[in-house]
């Protein structure tokens, strides 16, 4: 400890230095006085001891010229013992006093002074010496706030403290420092009467140099010491700085945020001569994937792509690491290092002498590795990497936001290369996406979307379709255009009635022809052509002689204006029967829409359910197609589900399933008859399919097909057999209120007979199964097919 004094007024505010301002123990001594009445302790009789040695000078209790401080060094020293721990290192300790609120300092540890000391040259440091405008104004608010807290007993509003930034003459690396300033030995003295202050806004805004204009420190006289610490905080604000470099990742690059974060951590370490690499782990499919832009920082992977062989080194050595994740420290990398022959050689290759690679948890699953090496042997060991322990959850939250704007890019291919997938089969969409990201970085011009497909594969077949669905619409249309043409006869005619307008009889002659069309069922109306009529014809004429009446109904007779009424009533009312929304030309279509939606939505329900019921036993595609009614498409077998041994069982289970559901919609249909605005009836369709087939994913339409032209005679089927008859009666196979299964194979149709008899003993399925052959189809012979009722009647159990 030495009364050596510093003065640093060329880094304070403006107007410090001439601040009346002196040094004085006083306080401290009316302090400690207070402290040894209240004591009751041994401590009171060492409090005694020393205020005697303070007393025991008069002029220590007097004010004392800077120039004259070092006649007191005991005096000192007993202060510096009362205010520190006895068994503080001063070397370690940043410990001084300086004069009230002014940066002069007269005593302190060797610590303090060394720190703030160039070694070469004994003068103030450099860096010491910035003007830094925010931490003038830092300064100048610490004071005003210790101002308003004495004088006016306003609570603090700043910590008397700052950060300071020191370039550790050591390691050549930032340091920063918590600078403490205790004023409680400070005494301050008005000059003359304080001037009133607006406290509340004052508390509101704090703008300094408004309060400095009311309050010039020419105003008070200040007596005392001030005491000082820093405290290296280092740590907490390499800590700090990757938190904010986290926050900050959309918009720095990656090579700008990996050297953020790894000046944090050297700056945690505190030596330079440490470096670091890393590796976020990332799987597609939950199987360990190797990306150059991952490991692009990890100098391990660095060197083996340098000779090739990064990829096959790193799934080897990750996979066998991360069975059992610890820490792995090399002291010293040499090159008959045995068991690690061929990374160690790499590494020392590349100039590292010591080596560790730290696993990085979050949510106790490892997301990345940390390397920490050196140039130095026996440089990297535990002490060191427990100084990163702060550092470690950080990192983890690092990795794991790569890991998912990893998996985010995945699935960004996925939207925009395929459509929206099942989980069935996104690991297969996944691991196409990543190689296509993987040859996209490789060669941009070259890389391409593989093909997705899966082999030998179970199909099931199953429609839903409204019975007479297209007979239901034609008679929905014909019954609104006659209502449509009725009436434009109607307002026809009274525009000839009214204006003798001969065109207006050509009209009706059209209107009537119309009719004729519509009503004759031996003909298909053609819908578009009645369109065109109305649209291009019938309405543009009506829409004329109504602007046409508006115009002349202002200067015409009375009798004119009368027929002009007429005439715009009657158009009028045409177009709002005709409305599209809310018209009665438009209501038997409405009718039979609403009614079909409602049936379509009952099994679009019932199917998503049935969906998810079959997943739970094995991992199937399920696919709907929406045409009057739905269809679907099921595909089950091993190479849909890898990891999962696939058996016959699994087949059989949704065999039975489907036909289950197909009872189910059965008497979901029937029940909603009397909901219905058009009574709608519903017929189900199973094809049986034995054999197994291949499909792959259509890019142009966004779904899968069958490959093949063995397998393409199964779509072919599947197309032509939903209104099939059985053979030599003319009756179409597919019923309401039944089940009919088509099949080729007798042992599959035995198989499915299983399941009717097992659903009839059940109370599903009636007694009434039907073994039937059925008419030859274009390029389809021995088609035959079972058909069976289900009891719609059945309670639901």
């Amino acid at each position: 400890m030495e009364p050596i004094t510093i003065d640093v007024t060329q880094d304070s505010p403006l107007g410090i230095q001439q601040i009346d301002t002196s040094i004085s123990f006083v306080p401290f001594i009316d302090f400690l006085e207070r402290k040894t009445d209240q004591e009751t302790t041994v401590k009171r009789t060492f409090f005694e001891m020393v205020l005697a040695r303070l007393k025991a000078k008069p002029e220590f209790s007097a004010i004392i010229p800077l120039e004259d401080i070092g006649k007191y060094k005991e005096e000192l020293s007993l202060i510096y013992g009362m205010l520190m721990p006895p068994i503080a290192d001063e070397k370690d300790v940043c410990w001084a006093m300086s004069a009230p609120v002014n940066p002069v300092v007269f005593y302190g540890t060797s610590g303090f002074y060394d720190l703030l000391l160039d070694s070469n040259t004994g003068d103030i440091r450099c860096d010491l010496m910035k003007d830094d405008p925010h931490t003038r104004n830092e300064k100048m608010q610490m004071l005003y706030s210790f101002i308003l807290e004495r004088l006016y007993h306003v609570p603090p509003m700043r910590k008397h403290e700052l950060i300071i930034t020191l370039l550790d003459e050591r390691s050549g690396l930032q340091k920063f420092y918590k600078l403490n300033i205790d004023t409680r030995f400070c005494e301050i003295f008005p000059k003359d009467v304080l001037p009133h202050l607006d406290l509340e806004a004052i508390r509101e805004s704090f703008d300094v140099y408004k309060i400095a204009a009311m309050l010039p420190l020419s105003l008070f006289r200040f007596e005392g010491f001030s005491v000082i610490t820093l405290v290296d905080v280092t740590a907490e604000h390499a800590v700090e700085s990757i938190k904010n470099t986290i926050l900050e990742r959309a918009s720095i690059d990656s090579e700008t945020y990996f050297h953020q974060v790894t000046t944090a951590l050297k700056m945690l370490i505190g030596n330079p001569q440490f470096d670091f690499g890393s590796m976020a782990i990332l799987r597609v499919n939950n199987k360990l994937i190797f990306n150059k832009g991952t490991v692009l920082y990890s100098k391990l992977m660095n060197a083996a792509t340098a000779n090739g062989m990064a990829e096959e080194m790193y799934l080897r050595m990750a996979d066998e690491y991360l069975q059992a994740p610890k820490p792995m420290i090399i002291r010293e990398v040499k090159l008959d290092d045995v068991p690690k022959k061929d990374f160690a050689k790499l590494l020392y290759n590349d100039g590292v002498r010591s080596y560790a690679l730290i696993p990085v948890f979050y949510d106790n699953r490892v997301v990345g590795l940390l390397e920490v090496f050196s140039k130095i042997s026996d440089a990297v060991n535990e002490m060191v990497l427990s100084k990163l322990d702060t550092a470690l959850p950080l990192l983890a939250q690092i990795f794991k936001n790569y890991i998912d704007e990893f998996n985010i890019g995945i699935d960004n291919v996925i939207k925009e290369k395929f459509t929206s997938l099942q989980p069935a089969v996104q690991w297969r969409f996944r691991e196409t996406a990543w190689h296509y990201l993987r040859d996209k970085a490789l060669s941009p011009n070259n890389a391409a979307i593989e093909n997705i497909h899966f082999k030998n594969v179970y199909p099931l077949y199953g429609a839903v379709d409204i019975r007479n669905s297209t007979l239901e619409r034609n008679i929905a249309l014909r019954q609104d255009l006659n209502l449509q043409f009725n009436l434009l006869i109607e307002t026809f005619t009274v525009l000839k009635q009214n204006l003798g307008f001969g065109l207006a009889d050509e009209m009706i002659y059209k209107c009537k022809k119309w009719i004729q069309e519509i009503n004759d069922e031996s003909t298909d109306n053609d819908e578009m052509k009645v369109r065109d009529f109305l649209e291009y014809e019938a309405h543009p004429f009506l829409l004329h002689f109504k602007e046409e009446s508006l115009q002349r109904s202002g200067i015409g007779q009375k009798e004119n204006t009368e027929a002009e009424a007429l005439i715009r009533e009657r158009i009028d009312r045409y177009f709002q029967v005709v409305d599209e929304h809310t018209g009665a030309a438009n209501a038997n279509r409405k009718a039979l829409e609403t009614s079909m939606q409602k049936i379509n939505g009952a099994v679009n329900l019932y199917l998503d359910l049935f969906r998810k019921e079959i997943q739970q036993s094995y991992p199937t595609y399920f696919e709907k197609f929406r045409t009057d009614g739905i269809e679907y498409d099921i595909y089950i077998g091993q190479s849909i589900e890898p990891e999962k041994k696939f058996s016959e069982l699994y087949l059989k289970n949704i065999r039975l399933w489907q036909l289950t559901s197909m009872a189910a919609i059965a008497r979901i249909t029937h029940s909603l008859v009397p909901q219905m605005e058009k009574s709608l009836e519903t017929t189900q369709l199973i094809f049986i399919h034995s054999t197994s087939i291949d499909i792959s994913f259509r890019d142009d339409e966004r779904r899968f097909d069958v490959e093949g032209a063995y397998n393409i005679r199964y779509q072919v089927i599947k197309k032509r057999i939903d209104k099939v008859h059985i053979k030599g009666t003319g009756e179409r196979l597919t019923q309401p209120g039944k089940i009919a299964l088509v099949y080729f194979n007798n042992k599959s149709a035995e198989e499915y007979v299983g399941y009717i008899r097992y659903l009839q003993e059940k109370n599903t399925l009636l007694n009434d199964l039907e073994f039937l052959d059925l008419e030859e189809l274009q390029g389809v012979t021995g088609l035959k097919a079972l058909r069976v009722g289900v009891n719609l009647d059945a309670e639901w159990s």
